[in-house]
């Protein structure tokens, strides 16, 4: 394997990456600046306001998103496979 191979790799696993982590966190920061905003208006500083609905959100796109998130990552170990057999 010569560096451009590795540099090529590394690029798709960052983009996988990206890809099966990014909706995850959009989602916890939009709600996130939610119930800030929230707390701003109503003047509630209960510091498991933030945490609980977060927490909610992130798990109930993980439920709704695994199994694009798991195709996802089931396809790049192929194609990396196929890649490094190619090699």
């Amino acid at each position: 394997m010569n560096s451009d191979s590795a540099s090529y790799l590394l690029s798709e696993l960052m983009n996988v990456a990206f890809l099966v982590c990014s909706p995850v966190l959009f989602v916890a920061l939009g709600v996130g600046v939610l119930i800030s905003i929230l707390q701003v208006v109503t003047q509630i500083q209960e510091m498991t306001l933030t945490f609980v609905p977060k927490m909610l959100a992130v798990a109930g796109t993980i439920m709704l998103l695994s199994n694009w998130m798991l195709n996802l990552l089931k396809e790049f170990t192929e194609f990396t496979f196929y890649y490094a057999a190619g090699l």
